[in-house]
């Protein structure tokens, strides 16, 4: 893989606080957030990658062009590698330090095998993002790539020089993830990142639409600069990759026992009883006894509107005969869910499933619960957490996951470097 620094674009922290100019990739801001955004600062990211009104990305270059005439946005002196760390701590108490960089990588056509996608795109988000990389000509976002260094030359090496610096970014996002950054423009150490990933292989983890978009965008631009795209890398080695699932709820009116009858064709069920004052502990013995199923074999949860009960499902001996898929992917819970409940049993079309119409894929676990809780959803499957060597496995011999397998958390923020395509 072909990496190089980034001639990059920065806010100037002498002119804003970082912290009120920074957000979260534009596909997860609602409206109502977007609001909060917009009231956080005159300068904040949204107005780039996010523009309210009609003429959106002709209002976000203006933006861009008029913040850098004001030296709020700045270039940096010279060309540069932004080294990453995010800090969190998980529901379970466990301290998270996720480590990576930002730089620009050639880009690449998946037939070559150097940069593997894992999931399916839609239309809609490429044609918008691509109308705002033509109209701004820069990458606002990164996309989020995984490449494996067993030997991490790159944490060892080069990292231990800078944690004792103070950093060029240290700001806290909205759900309390610490992002601290270091800039590393040493000519040398620049050489290292780029002799690392030189004869590696990276998968999309996020950003697959944007990935697309700037693949799209290189065939259309005569400049050099476009045939490369600003990307985060995370070394697949590093315990601290968390990967979260995304749950599937049924939001469309299905009785709860007509459900659990058809599940019950493929599945062994085991049942977790709760009432008002022992739910929260039956919960967690529930979403523990998921985890521990799934290592041995395919396992979820599911959970009903207006019926006191956890169900943890097993798969049946024989029943991956049923599924209609490449073996390599009959490894996944999500596509033994959607092809023998979703599809044959439910009756949703393909399209449908795409769609969302009927169907939503939630990303947080609590969200999954309360849509049932509050009467929103009918049923919710409590996905387990994927598994790396699985998506690597699918990516690798050219098939990709259903769409919305994966959640790589903590979300990357837009607003700490801008790539120039001009």
């Amino acid at each position: 893989m072909d990496i190089k620094p980034l001639n990059a674009i920065v806010y100037n922290q002498e002119k804003v606080n970082i912290n009120d100019v920074i957000a979260p990739p534009y596909d997860v801001i609602t409206s109502a957030y977007q609001d909060e955004l917009y009231k956080k600062s005159p300068y904040n990211i949204v107005r780039l990658i996010l523009t309210k009104g009609e003429n959106r990305y002709e209002d976000a270059k203006e933006f861009f062009d008029k913040w850098q005439k004001e030296q709020v946005l700045v270039h940096t002196d010279k060309p540069c590698i932004f080294y990453l760390i995010q800090k969190y701590t998980t529901a379970n108490g466990r301290q998270i330090e996720r480590k990576g960089f930002i730089a620009r990588n050639k880009i690449e056509k998946f037939e070559t095998k150097k940069i593997l996608p894992h999931e399916y795109t839609m239309g809609g988000p490429k044609e918008d993002r691509l109308k705002l990389t033509s109209a701004c000509e820069a990458n606002f976002s990164q996309i989020f790539l995984v490449y494996s260094d067993s030997d991490k030359v790159i944490e060892n090496k080069i990292l231990p020089k800078y944690l004792s610096q103070k950093p060029f970014i240290d700001a806290k996002d909205d759900n309390g993830v610490q992002n601290i950054v270091y800039l590393i423009d040493d000519e040398e150490d620049i050489k290292v990142f780029e002799k690392t990933l030189k004869d590696k292989t990276a998968l999309i983890a996020d950003g697959h639409h944007r990935y697309e978009t700037a693949m799209a965008y290189s065939e259309i631009s005569n400049n050099p600069e476009a045939q490369y795209v600003m990307s985060y890398f995370t070394n697949a080695e590093d315990e601290n990759l968390i990967i979260f699932p995304t749950h599937r709820i049924i939001t469309k009116f299905i009785e709860p026992y007509v459900l659990l009858e058809a599940v019950k064709k493929y599945f062994d069920i085991e049942e977790f009883t709760f009432n008002s004052l022992n739910k929260q502990k039956v919960k967690e013995q529930f979403l523990q006894a998921i985890e521990k199923s799934n290592e041995k074999t395919i396992s979820m949860g599911l959970y009903l509107k207006n019926v006191n009960k956890f169900y943890l499902l097993k798969l049946k001996d024989g029943m991956l005969d049923l599924v209609d898929a490449p073996d390599v992917l009959k490894k996944l819970d999500l596509t033994v869910l959607h092809d023998l409940i979703i599809t044959k049993e439910l009756g949703y079309s393909k399209e449908e499933q795409m769609a969302q119409k009927g169907i939503k894929y939630i990303k947080q676990e609590f969200e999954a619960f309360d849509m049932i809780d509050t009467g929103k959803a009918e049923a919710s499957f409590i996905m387990a957490y994927p598994k790396m060597k699985d998506i690597v496995e699918i990516s690798s011999q050219g098939y990709r996951m259903p769409q919305k397998s994966t959640y790589f958390y903590p979300k990357l923020l837009s607003g700490i470097v801008i790539n120039p395509l001009k």
